[in-house]
C-alpha cells in the first residue's frame, strides 16, 4: 500500500534541500513509502518520487502485478523486459516527470554498475541520497510505535526462554538455532538479523560471526537478536554467565551495567546523540576500560535495523519524539571475553524515554 502522506511529504524535503527526485532502489524506504519488499536480483526495479509529488516505478515486466498492486493508481510503471533492458524504461519516466538536465537523489538500494547506465541514459545530475527519506523516518508514530513495542516484548520473551535454556556444553550454534525457532515457530515472526552468540573469547569481536564454539564453565555469552513485527524491528542483548564469575569479571559486568543505565537515564527530548553517548562513555573511561568501548553507543532502528538517529561522538542533532535507538555499552577484551547490554529506548512526546526491552539487565548465572 503506498503512504501517499509519506510520499507529499517527501515532495516537500526534496523541495526545501533543492533536489528534484529520488530514485529508490529496493531498499527499507520503499518498504516505508510502499510497503513493498522487492526480491534482490539483477533486473533494476524501485521507485522514483520528484518533487512535485509525481512517481513513476521502474518494473521488471517479471514483478509488474506485485508492483501495480502495491503501488495503485497513483503511480506510473515503466515496464520493461529481460529482452530489452531497462534503459530505454528509466529515460521515457525521466522525460515525463520533467528530469532531463535536473538534480536526481538516489539511495544505497542502487547498484553502482546500474547508476552508471542510468548516467549514460539519462543527462543528469546523480547525488547521493542515502539519508534524503531520514527526517520522516528517525521520527516514528504512534502506530510504528506500536509495532516497535511488541517487537521488543518479542524478543524480551524469547531472551528469558534462553536464560533456562543454555547449558555449558551446548554450542553456539545450537543456541542460535533456538533463537530462530522461537522467533520463527513460537511467536511466528521472522529476524531482524541472524542472532549473534559469542562464548568466551568470541565476545570480545561485537560482531562475532562463528558459532562453532562450545560453552564452558567461565565463559560470558554474549546473545545479540531480535525479530521483525509487522515490518519493523527489535534489537537486544545480554550477556549470561556461565558458572560463578571471578571478581574481575562481575567488575567488568557491572560498568557495563551502570553504563547502560547511565545512558538510558541520559535519554531526553533535547539532548544529542553525543551527548548520550558521552555520558555512558565516561563511566567505562574512568573505570580504565575506554580502549575496550570499541563502538558508538547506539543506532536508531525502525523498518531498518540500523537507521538515524546514531547515538555517536560528532551527532549533535538534538533528540525528538519519535526517535527509536540502542542503547549498547560494551567492555571488549581481546582474546578473552566480552561483555555488552543493550535495550532500544524511544523518546516518548513528553521528552522523556522509554525502554522498549523489560527484561532483567542484572546478571545471570547459569549453573
Amino acid at each position: 500500500m503506498l503512504h501517499v502522506e509519506r510520499i507529499e511529504r517527501l515532495a516537500e524535503i526534496l523541495s526545501e534541500t533543492g533536489l528534484d527526485a529520488l530514485y529508490l532502489g529496493p531498499s527499507t524506504d520503499v518498504e516505508y513509502l510502499a510497503e513493498l519488499r522487492l526480491f534482490h536480483d539483477e533486473r533494476v526495479k524501485g521507485l522514483m518520487v520528484s518533487s512535485d509529488g509525481r512517481c513513476f516505478a521502474m518494473t521488471p515486466l517479471l514483478y509488474k502485478e506485485e508492483m501495480g498492486a502495491a503501488l495503485g493508481d497513483r503511480v506510473t510503471l515503466k515496464v520493461w523486459a529481460d529482452s530489452d533492458g531497462f534503459r530505454g524504461s528509466f529515460r521515457s519516466g525521466c522525460e515525463e516527470l520533467g528530469l532531463i538536465g535536473k538534480k536526481i537523489a538516489v539511495n544505497d538500494g542502487v547498484r553502482a554498475v546500474d547508476l552508471i547506465d542510468m548516467k549514460n541514459t539519462v543527462d543528469a545530475e546523480f547525488v547521493n541520497g542515502t539519508d534524503t527519506l531520514s527526517p520522516l523516518r528517525k521520527v516514528k508514530d504512534e502506530t510504528e510505535l506500536g509495532y516497535l513495542r511488541r517487537a521488543g516484548a518479542i524478543a524480551d520473551e524469547v531472551m528469558e526462554y534462553l536464560a533456562k535454556f543454555i547449558r555449558a556444553g551446548m554450542s553456539e550454534r545450537e543456541v542460535q538455532e533456538k533463537i530462530v525457532s522461537l522467533y520463527n515457530n513460537a511467536h511466528g515472526v521472522e529476524l531482524s538479523f541472524h542472532p549473534i552468540v559469542a562464548s568466551g573469547p568470541g565476545g570480545s569481536m561485537p560482531h562475532y560471526s562463528r558459532n562453532d564454539r562450545i560453552l564452558t564453565g567461565g565463559d560470558f555469552v554474549v546473545v545479540d537478536m531480535g525479530c521483525r513485527y509487522n515490518g519493523y524491528c527489535s534489537d537486544t542483548t545480554r550477556t549470561f554467565f556461565i558458572g560463578e564469575p571471578s571478581a574481575e569479571q562481575r567488575r567488568v559486568y557491572e560498568i557495563v551495567l551502570e553504563a547502560q543505565r547511565a545512558g538510558e537515564t541520559a535519554v531526553r527530548s533535547g539532548a544529542t546523540g553525543q551527548d548520550v553517548d558521552r555520558t555512558a562513555r565516561k563511566i567505562i573511561e574512568d573505570a580504565g576500560y575506554g580502549d575496550c568501548f570499541l563502538n558508538r553507543l547506539g543506532h536508531g532502528v525502525g523498518i531498518a535495523i540500523h537507521e538515524e538517529p546514531y547515538i555517536v561522538e560528532g551527532n549533535d542533532t538534538p533528540l525528538q519524539p519519535g526517535n527509536v535507538f540502542s542503547v549498547e555499552p560494551g567492555i571488549y577484551i581481546a582474546g578473552k571475553y566480552g561483555v555488552r547490554i543493550e535495550n532500544l529506548v524511544a523518546v516518548r512526546p513528553d521528552g522523556t524515554a522509554e525502554a522498549l526491552n523489560n527484561f532483567t539487565r542484572e546478571m545471570i548465572m547459569i549453573k
